[in-house]
Protein backbone atom coordinates (compact mmCIF):
# COMPACT_ATOMS: atom_id res chain seq x y z
CA UNK A 1 0.00 0.00 0.00
CA UNK A 2 1.24 3.43 -0.63
CA UNK A 3 2.32 6.12 1.92
CA UNK A 4 1.76 9.70 1.78
CA UNK A 5 5.33 11.58 2.14
CA UNK A 6 5.73 13.23 5.76
CA UNK A 7 2.44 13.58 6.09
CA UNK A 8 2.86 13.27 9.78
CA UNK A 9 4.14 17.08 9.70
CA UNK A 10 0.50 17.74 9.30
CA UNK A 11 -0.66 15.93 11.60
CA UNK A 12 -2.01 18.22 14.89
CA UNK A 13 -5.00 18.63 16.92
CA UNK A 14 -5.32 22.28 17.14
CA UNK A 15 -9.01 24.18 18.63
CA UNK A 16 -10.81 27.09 18.29
CA UNK A 17 -14.17 27.55 19.79
CA UNK A 18 -15.25 30.13 22.28
CA UNK A 19 -15.56 29.45 25.93
CA UNK A 20 -18.40 27.05 26.35
CA UNK A 21 -20.77 27.49 30.15
CA UNK A 22 -20.26 25.13 33.16
CA UNK A 23 -22.68 22.25 32.16
CA UNK A 24 -24.87 20.89 35.16
CA UNK A 25 -23.15 18.36 36.44
CA UNK A 26 -25.03 14.76 36.33
CA UNK A 27 -23.53 11.13 35.78
CA UNK A 28 -20.38 11.35 33.81
CA UNK A 29 -17.37 12.74 34.20
CA UNK A 30 -17.57 16.98 35.44
CA UNK A 31 -17.31 19.83 32.77
CA UNK A 32 -14.75 21.83 34.36
CA UNK A 33 -13.37 25.37 32.80
CA UNK A 34 -10.46 25.47 30.40
CA UNK A 35 -7.41 27.87 30.52
CA UNK A 36 -7.48 31.04 30.10
CA UNK A 37 -4.39 31.46 28.08
CA UNK A 38 -5.63 30.13 25.01
CA UNK A 39 -7.22 33.25 24.37
CA UNK A 40 -3.90 34.64 23.44
CA UNK A 41 -4.46 33.00 20.19
CA UNK A 42 -7.17 34.79 17.58
CA UNK A 43 -9.30 30.98 16.65
CA UNK A 44 -10.27 32.34 13.64
CA UNK A 45 -6.90 32.55 12.00
CA UNK A 46 -5.78 29.29 13.33
CA UNK A 47 -9.36 27.27 12.92
CA UNK A 48 -8.56 28.88 8.54
CA UNK A 49 -5.27 28.12 9.00
CA UNK A 50 -6.26 24.27 10.38
CA UNK A 51 -8.63 24.49 7.61
CA UNK A 52 -6.01 24.69 4.67
CA UNK A 53 -3.63 22.72 6.00
CA UNK A 54 -6.49 19.87 6.38
CA UNK A 55 -7.28 20.76 2.04
CA UNK A 56 -3.83 20.42 1.29
CA UNK A 57 -3.77 17.11 3.26
CA UNK A 58 -7.04 15.61 1.37
CA UNK A 59 -5.05 17.15 -1.98
CA UNK A 60 -2.07 15.34 -1.59
CA UNK A 61 -4.07 11.90 -0.70
CA UNK A 62 -6.11 12.44 -3.70
CA UNK A 63 -3.14 13.06 -6.18
CA UNK A 64 -1.51 9.72 -4.99
CA UNK A 65 -5.08 8.00 -5.07
CA UNK A 66 -5.25 7.16 -1.27
CA UNK A 67 -8.37 9.76 -0.49
CA UNK A 68 -11.09 7.17 0.46
CA UNK A 69 -14.21 7.87 -1.92
CA UNK A 70 -17.56 8.52 -0.01
CA UNK A 71 -18.61 5.18 -1.47
CA UNK A 72 -15.79 3.55 0.60
CA UNK A 73 -17.53 0.89 3.65
CA UNK A 74 -14.36 1.39 6.20
CA UNK A 75 -14.87 5.34 5.34
CA UNK A 76 -18.78 5.14 5.67
CA UNK A 77 -18.43 3.04 8.96
CA UNK A 78 -15.62 5.54 10.38
CA UNK A 79 -18.01 8.48 10.08
CA UNK A 80 -21.14 6.69 10.90
CA UNK A 81 -19.47 6.03 14.47
CA UNK A 82 -18.01 9.40 14.98
CA UNK A 83 -21.23 11.33 13.97
CA UNK A 84 -22.45 9.55 17.22
CA UNK A 85 -19.70 11.06 19.36
CA UNK A 86 -19.72 14.29 17.50
CA UNK A 87 -23.70 14.64 18.50
CA UNK A 88 -22.36 15.03 22.63
CA UNK A 89 -19.69 16.97 21.31
CA UNK A 90 -21.76 20.46 22.64
CA UNK A 91 -21.84 18.82 26.41
CA UNK A 92 -17.85 19.96 26.28
CA UNK A 93 -17.44 22.89 23.91
CA UNK A 94 -20.84 25.14 23.01
CA UNK A 95 -19.27 26.24 20.03
CA UNK A 96 -18.59 22.80 18.46
CA UNK A 97 -21.89 23.42 17.44
CA UNK A 98 -20.71 25.93 14.62
CA UNK A 99 -17.77 23.45 13.71
CA UNK A 100 -17.85 22.25 9.84
CA UNK A 101 -17.48 18.79 10.88
CA UNK A 102 -15.63 16.92 7.99
CA UNK A 103 -14.12 13.18 8.64
CA UNK A 104 -12.20 11.35 6.02
CA UNK A 105 -9.93 8.12 5.74
CA UNK A 106 -6.43 7.79 3.78
CA UNK A 107 -5.91 4.32 2.56
CA UNK A 108 -2.15 4.56 3.79
CA UNK A 109 -0.61 1.98 6.54
CA UNK A 110 0.13 4.72 8.77
CA UNK A 111 -0.91 3.57 12.08
CA UNK A 112 -3.00 7.45 13.01
CA UNK A 113 -5.64 9.31 13.50
CA UNK A 114 -6.24 13.34 14.17
CA UNK A 115 -8.45 15.85 14.55
CA UNK A 116 -8.09 19.94 13.83
CA UNK A 117 -9.62 22.84 14.16
CA UNK A 118 -13.43 23.12 13.15
CA UNK A 119 -13.66 19.50 13.37
CA UNK A 120 -11.70 18.22 10.49
CA UNK A 121 -11.04 14.52 10.97
CA UNK A 122 -9.08 12.09 9.46
CA UNK A 123 -8.36 8.19 10.11
CA UNK A 124 -5.51 6.04 8.23
CA UNK A 125 -6.85 2.86 7.33
CA UNK A 126 -3.51 1.48 8.95
CA UNK A 127 -4.97 2.20 12.13
CA UNK A 128 -7.87 0.62 12.25
CA UNK A 129 -6.43 -2.74 10.19
CA UNK A 130 -3.49 -3.03 12.01
CA UNK A 131 -4.96 -3.22 15.10
CA UNK A 132 -8.75 -5.08 13.73
CA UNK A 133 -10.02 -2.29 15.83
CA UNK A 134 -13.86 -3.16 16.42
CA UNK A 135 -16.64 -0.58 16.25
CA UNK A 136 -16.34 0.61 20.25
CA UNK A 137 -12.38 0.88 19.93
CA UNK A 138 -12.95 2.90 16.74
CA UNK A 139 -15.29 5.36 19.11
CA UNK A 140 -12.42 5.64 21.54
CA UNK A 141 -9.75 7.15 19.07
CA UNK A 142 -12.48 9.33 17.78
CA UNK A 143 -12.83 10.40 21.54
CA UNK A 144 -9.61 11.00 22.24
CA UNK A 145 -8.79 13.00 19.60
CA UNK A 146 -11.94 15.17 19.53
CA UNK A 147 -11.91 15.41 23.30
CA UNK A 148 -8.20 16.89 22.45
CA UNK A 149 -9.96 19.60 21.12
CA UNK A 150 -13.28 20.13 22.67
CA UNK A 151 -10.50 20.76 25.12
CA UNK A 152 -8.85 23.88 23.35
CA UNK A 153 -5.36 21.74 24.11
CA UNK A 154 -3.45 22.31 20.66
CA UNK A 155 -4.74 25.88 21.09
CA UNK A 156 -3.38 26.64 24.70
CA UNK A 157 -0.30 24.32 23.93
CA UNK A 158 0.12 27.19 21.21
CA UNK A 159 -0.46 30.20 23.35
CA UNK A 160 2.17 28.57 25.81
CA UNK A 161 4.54 28.38 22.83
CA UNK A 162 4.03 31.99 21.44
CA UNK A 163 4.72 33.37 24.72
CA UNK A 164 8.27 31.85 24.86
CA UNK A 165 9.37 32.29 21.18
CA UNK A 166 8.05 35.51 20.63
CA UNK A 167 9.55 36.97 24.02
CA UNK A 168 10.90 39.66 22.27
CA UNK A 169 8.11 40.87 20.69
CA UNK A 170 5.96 40.90 23.81
CA UNK A 171 5.90 44.36 24.41
CA UNK A 172 4.75 45.28 20.76
CA UNK A 173 2.48 41.84 21.05
CA UNK A 174 0.48 43.28 23.75
CA UNK A 175 -0.96 46.36 21.93
CA UNK A 176 -2.22 44.31 19.55
CA UNK A 177 -3.59 40.79 19.38
CA UNK A 178 -3.93 40.27 15.82
CA UNK A 179 -0.45 40.35 15.66
CA UNK A 180 0.36 37.95 17.80
CA UNK A 181 -2.52 35.69 16.52
CA UNK A 182 -1.09 36.22 12.93
CA UNK A 183 2.71 35.64 13.80
CA UNK A 184 1.54 32.16 15.98
CA UNK A 185 0.11 30.96 12.44
CA UNK A 186 2.59 31.70 10.30
CA UNK A 187 4.31 28.87 12.24
CA UNK A 188 2.04 26.26 11.39
CA UNK A 189 4.64 24.00 10.27
CA UNK A 190 6.44 23.89 13.57
CA UNK A 191 3.00 24.24 15.72
CA UNK A 192 2.68 20.26 14.16
CA UNK A 193 5.05 19.17 16.10
CA UNK A 194 3.99 19.91 19.06
CA UNK A 195 3.06 17.45 21.80
CA UNK A 196 0.68 17.60 24.07
CA UNK A 197 1.29 17.44 27.98
CA UNK A 198 0.70 14.25 30.12
CA UNK A 199 -2.13 16.14 31.48
CA UNK A 200 -3.58 16.88 28.34
CA UNK A 201 -3.23 13.45 26.91
CA UNK A 202 -4.90 12.01 30.51
CA UNK A 203 -7.80 14.69 30.22
CA UNK A 204 -8.61 13.45 26.42
CA UNK A 205 -8.93 9.89 27.55
CA UNK A 206 -11.56 11.25 30.35
CA UNK A 207 -12.95 13.16 28.26
CA UNK A 208 -12.81 10.96 25.21
CA UNK A 209 -14.67 8.01 27.28
CA UNK A 210 -17.44 10.60 28.50
CA UNK A 211 -18.22 10.99 24.99
CA UNK A 212 -18.23 7.69 23.97
CA UNK A 213 -20.14 6.29 26.82
CA UNK A 214 -22.98 8.66 26.00
CA UNK A 215 -22.84 7.74 22.45
CA UNK A 216 -23.71 4.04 23.26
CA UNK A 217 -20.12 2.52 22.68
CA UNK A 218 -18.55 0.69 25.32
CA UNK A 219 -15.99 2.94 27.23
CA UNK A 220 -14.05 -0.13 28.70
CA UNK A 221 -13.12 -0.83 25.23
CA UNK A 222 -10.03 2.09 25.97
CA UNK A 223 -8.52 -0.55 28.07
CA UNK A 224 -8.86 -3.38 25.20
CA UNK A 225 -7.36 -0.82 22.64
CA UNK A 226 -4.30 0.25 24.62
CA UNK A 227 -3.09 -3.53 25.41
CA UNK A 228 -3.61 -3.99 21.48
CA UNK A 229 -1.03 -1.18 20.73
CA UNK A 230 0.83 -2.42 23.64
CA UNK A 231 1.01 -5.57 21.39
CA UNK A 232 1.73 -3.83 18.59
CA UNK A 233 4.63 -1.23 20.00
CA UNK A 234 6.55 -4.65 20.66
CA UNK A 235 7.30 -5.45 17.22
CA UNK A 236 7.47 -1.72 15.70
CA UNK A 237 6.26 1.17 17.14
CA UNK A 238 3.06 2.75 15.59
CA UNK A 239 2.93 6.51 14.90
CA UNK A 240 -0.01 7.03 17.01
CA UNK A 241 2.19 6.67 19.74
CA UNK A 242 4.85 9.01 19.26
CA UNK A 243 2.13 11.38 20.68
CA UNK A 244 0.11 9.90 22.67
CA UNK A 245 2.52 7.22 25.26
CA UNK A 246 1.02 4.28 26.10
CA UNK A 247 1.74 1.89 29.37
CA UNK A 248 -0.09 0.56 32.23
CA UNK A 249 -0.39 3.75 33.71
CA UNK A 250 -2.66 4.68 31.29
CA UNK A 251 -4.89 1.42 31.66
CA UNK A 252 -4.71 2.39 34.81
CA UNK A 253 -6.48 5.92 34.77
CA UNK A 254 -9.03 4.81 32.37
CA UNK A 255 -9.91 2.28 34.63
CA UNK A 256 -9.99 4.79 37.58
CA UNK A 257 -12.67 6.76 35.02
CA UNK A 258 -14.91 3.62 34.14
CA UNK A 259 -17.12 3.88 37.29
CA UNK A 260 -17.87 7.49 36.20
CA UNK A 261 -18.70 6.70 32.83
CA UNK A 262 -20.19 2.93 32.66
CA UNK A 263 -23.58 3.92 34.31
CA UNK A 264 -24.08 6.50 31.24
CA UNK A 265 -23.23 3.86 28.76
CA UNK A 266 -25.61 1.49 30.44
CA UNK A 267 -28.26 4.34 30.53
CA UNK A 268 -27.20 5.03 26.62
CA UNK A 269 -27.94 1.48 25.99
CA UNK A 270 -30.90 0.85 27.97
CA UNK A 271 -29.43 -1.42 30.32
CA UNK A 272 -28.50 -1.49 33.94
CA UNK A 273 -24.56 -1.32 34.86
CA UNK A 274 -24.83 -4.78 36.73
CA UNK A 275 -26.31 -6.32 33.73
CA UNK A 276 -23.67 -5.39 31.17
CA UNK A 277 -21.54 -8.35 29.68
CA UNK A 278 -17.82 -8.13 29.77
CA UNK A 279 -16.16 -6.18 26.97
CA UNK A 280 -14.51 -8.87 24.40
CA UNK A 281 -12.56 -7.59 21.70
CA UNK A 282 -11.76 -9.88 18.55
CA UNK A 283 -7.76 -10.50 19.36
CA UNK A 284 -6.27 -12.83 20.91
CA UNK A 285 -4.41 -12.50 23.91
CA UNK A 286 -6.86 -9.07 24.77
CA UNK A 287 -8.45 -10.71 27.85
CA UNK A 288 -12.15 -9.45 28.74
CA UNK A 289 -12.63 -6.27 30.02
CA UNK A 290 -14.53 -6.40 33.78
Amino acid sequence: MKKLPRLSALLFCLVLPAVPALAQQDEGVAVERMSRLRGLIPEKQLEEQATMQYQELKQQAAQKGVLAPDTDPQLQRVRAISRRIISQATRWNQGAADWQWEVNLIKADNVNAFCMPGGKIAFFSGLVDQLKLTDDEIAIVAGHEIAHALREHGRERVAKGSLLQLGANLGSAIFGLGQLGQTVVGQGAQLALLRFSREDETEADTVGLDLVARAGYDPRAGVALWRKMAMLEKSAPPQWLSSHPSGNNRISQIQKTLPQVMPVYARAVNAQPGALPPYRSNVKGVPPVQ
